[in-house]
């Protein structure tokens, strides 16, 4: 089935002919002494994690395997497959085997691994009771997964193939970049990401402060490394520098693919520089090396590229309707041929360069014809691998076993608690053209769940505005699909187009239960330009209606939560009671997820008012909640609230710095961004030194901080988001109020503008501020006398510290 042979002839100068010798053993292992050196050193004083990143066939487990061959102590080695079922922590359960006969007393919540690890039931402690919480359920393991390698420690944990790693794997090796576990090194590959795209465990491990994680990029060998694999490898002292050249150019020094032409020449023998020579592509070496091979050993070969990297013999005798005999045999001459090496547990590729090499080879038909074969024999198989099926089915070209396939797999990832991998799944079933309408949307509906929990959401909202913009869509899909929608879109960011989709999508939501909750989104003031505080407290008023409605405890602790959030902004003191209330209640301690959401939101509005210890005292909470339950949506939000906190009062030190970190590191979480940004102008302004200074680099200081604000106000303008928006305005109206007066006067009137469209005066201290004292500098203190009269009418009641801080301040440069 592998297409023939295609050996091409290339042109060369004269020279003096090479004869190498029979290769004499494996392929030297050059070129990499440093970062070897540096494994070393890392390793022998753990905890540590280290992240080795490369292209295929870079060296990465040639790497690995060098330092696992010298070191001392227990290995705990796992390799993520490139076709994974939605199970989460699969790699690190292979790892755990590997020293399970060396597992002492552990923890009880090490019991939670006994479903998953049955061969270890008399080793782990008793399995917990379920928890009724999916996430809940997953961090219980990443727990138990913690425990049970600090039992193992010290020793070294080595991780292959993270790209292809399942989220909740990456989860836990992010929080163990975080909190590591004292005498365990941690030791991952992955493929570099590519630009414009990532893999969860870059996501994850992007998350994490810059210290946690050692990166160690593997770059190709150079010219000086690939004359020394040659010498040694062919048996030349001094090998031409036109062959080093040439060996260079058509390998681009990628480690594997020079290993491989290196061995192709010293087996065959002969010039390598002649013009008949073999040439320097792998394609073209592993056609040469499939030529002693007879048609139905490249059949098989061929059918095992399809299979993957480790083809099981069983399944290949089944799809290609042969003995097990048969089988072996072919493998076996693949393996004599060099196309496949003895890992120890049978017989594999090498490298996933050289099986998609020998797939490509595979006709195209043959191809599609093999996946469904292979599709058909694993439907026998129980539990019936789904993600597997999904796979083979969508390269065999059916459609509609491929969507099937992929929903199930979808479904049992989302019952385990891993929302990103069924939001994978689901985004490709979206990809096939003739599914129905119906099914569409139902998949549609999923997608926008998990997406928004999976933090998929750039990918999804393509696919639902698609779907929203057809006019004989159902209703009750419009108002499912455009809450999902709405809810995606202000997690990007997009404040206002967010709250507009949710909007839409509330009269088509004709269940209480659902519709309650998208008006408790509608409640929150912080959010959106163009809506005023009567409108929101509206919206909070039919929410707490369809609450009562629906009867659904959830929907109303949703709702009590928005409540609280809305009077904490208009600075009602009735928000303290609501709050007490909430926190001591059994239905927000039994849901922990939503515990620490609506304590980080309330320290935001704390913050807001003026009530910084409660703010401090919120904040804390809400960060022992995400620890608690590894809940890493909110960790950039956590950090933001933590950072806004240190700004307001006034712990500048090192803050821009920080803030730095946190404006690079929010770019899988949007939502967040846009506040970080205002956070760090702000700080900027404020160290500028602008108000009294007139140096050099005080001016520049000023320049950035400027640059940097209205930059802020473009962006927050753009999609409408008020908070970040009013806070920009007011910094940059401070900035110019010494040199610069009606400037200033021009930005904190557009702030003021802005917070009397909200109708929330408590939030137009600064900027009125910054009105009286130009007023005051200018010498006619009457000029800002109608706005202060409106701060104080505005706050007046109102439980807001920090407003009324401000408006003292005015009435000392604006007598009433």
């Amino acid at each position: 089935m592998i297409d023939g042979d295609q050996d091409k002839t290339r042109g060369g100068g004269s020279h003096t002919p090479v004869r190498p010798e029979r290769l004499r053993g494996p392929v030297e292992f050059v070129g990499r002494a440093a970062e070897l050196a540096q494994l070393r050193r890392l390793v022998a004083t753990p905890p540590c994690l280290i992240l080795l990143e490369g292209e295929p066939g870079i060296g990465k487990s040639r790497l690995v395997t060098e330092l696992l061959a010298e070191l001392p102590g227990r290995h705990l080695v796992g390799e993520c497959d490139d076709v994974p079922e939605p199970f989460p922590l699969g790699v690190l359960l292979d790892a755990i085997r590997c020293g399970a006969d060396h597992l002492g007393p552990l923890s009880p919540v090490a019991g939670a691994l006994a479903p998953l690890l049955p061969e270890l039931v008399d080793v782990l402690p008793d399995a917990p009771p379920p928890l009724t919480d999916p996430a809940a359920e997953r961090h219980r393991l990443l727990r138990a997964v913690a425990a049970v390698l600090a039992a193992l420690s010290p020793a070294t944990l080595l991780l292959e193939d993270l790209h292809w790693a399942d989220p909740a794997t990456c989860e836990l090796l992010g929080y163990l970049s975080t909190h590591p576990v004292e005498g365990l090194a941690v030791v991952l590959t992955a493929r570099t990401a590519t630009p414009g795209s990532s893999t969860p465990i870059h996501d994850a491990l992007a998350r994490t402060p810059p210290w946690s994680v050692t990166r160690i990029p593997l770059s190709p060998l150079d010219a000086d490394d690939v004359r020394r694999l040659a010498a040694r490898t062919l048996r030349l002292d001094d090998p031409p520098q036109q062959l080093t050249a040439t060996l260079l150019d058509r390998t681009a020094g990628i480690p594997f693919v020079v290993e491989e032409v290196l061995r192709t020449l010293a087996e065959r023998g002969g010039d390598p520089l002649a013009d008949d020579s073999v040439p320097f592509v792998l394609r073209d070496v592993l056609l040469w090396r499939l030529r002693p091979l007879d048609e139905a050993t490249r059949e098989v070969l061929g059918a095992a590229a399809v299979l993957g990297m480790a083809p099981d013999q069983r399944i290949l005798a089944s799809v290609l309707n042969l003995d097990r005999v048969a089988i072996g045999a072919a493998l076996t001459a693949a393996h004599r041929a060099g196309l496949l090496h003895d890992a120890g547990d049978g017989l594999r590729f090498r490298h996933d360069l050289a099986r998609q090499v020998v797939y490509d080879l595979v006709p195209r038909e043959s191809r599609e014809w093999l996946h469904l074969r292979v599709a058909r024999v694993l439907e026998q198989e129980l539990p019936r691998p789904v993600a597997q099926l999904a796979h083979h089915y969508r390269r065999a070209g059916s459609g509609a076993d491929f969507v099937r396939n992929a929903e199930a797999a979808a479904d049992l990832a989302t019952e385990r608690g891993d929302d990103a991998t069924a939001a994978s799944f689901l985004l490709q079933t979206m990809d096939i053209a003739e599914l129905p309408r119906p099914v569409r949307v139902r998949l549609a509906a999923k997608l926008g769940r998990s997406a928004i929990d999976g933090l998929s959401q750039a990918e999804a909202i393509p696919v639902l505005e698609r779907l929203l913009a057809d006019r004989r869509l159902p209703p009750g899909a419009r108002g499912e699909l455009g809450l999902v929608l709405g809810r995606m879109l202000r997690q990007q960011g997009e404040a206002l187009r967010g709250y507009t989709e949710i909007e839409r999508a509330v009269p088509y939501l004709r269940a209480p239960r659902r519709k309650a909750p998208a008006l408790a989104v509608l409640a929150a003031p912080d959010t959106v330009v163009g809506r005023h505080v009567d409108d929101h407290l509206a919206r909070c008023a039919e929410a707490e209606s369809a609450a009562a409605a629906s009867g659904d405890p959830a929907a109303h602790l949703a709702v009590r939560i928005a409540r609280a959030s809305l009077l904490l902004e208009l600075g009602d003191p009735a928000a303290w009671a609501i709050i007490k209330e909430l926190r001591a209640s059994a239905e927000l301690a039994d849901r922990p997820r939503e515990h620490a959401r609506a304590c980080l939101n309330w320290a935001q509005g704390a913050l807001h008012a003026g009530h910084p210890e409660q703010a401090e005292a919120l904040l804390a909470a809400g960060r022992a909640l995400v620890d608690e339950t590894g809940y890493e949506r909110l960790t950039s939000l956590v950090e933001a609230t933590e950072l806004s906190l240190d700004r307001a009062a006034g712990r500048l030190d090192g803050l821009a710095e920080r803030l730095r970190r946190l404006v690079a590191t929010t770019e899988r979480m949007p939502v967040t961004l846009l506040d970080a940004r205002a956070e760090l102008a702000t700080v900027l302004a404020r160290t500028a030194g602008i108000a009294s200074g007139s140096n050099a680099e005080g001016r520049d200081e000023a320049e950035v901080a400027e640059r940097a604000l209205r930059e802020v106000v473009a962006d927050a303008q753009r999609v409408g988001a008020i908070w970040p928006l009013v806070q920009a305005l007011s910094a940059l109206a401070r900035l110019a109020v010494a040199g610069r007066p009606d400037e200033a006067v021009r930005h904190a009137a557009d702030a003021l503008a802005l917070v009397r469209g909200k109708g929330i005066l408590v939030w137009a201290a600064d900027a009125v501020l910054v009105l009286a004292e130009a007023a005051a500098a200018a010498g006619d203190p009457a000029r800002a006398a109608e706005a202060v009269a409106e701060l104080e009418a505005g706050i007046a009641g109102r439980d807001a510290p920090l407003a009324q801080a401000a408006l003292r301040r005015c009435r000392e440069l604006v007598p009433a």
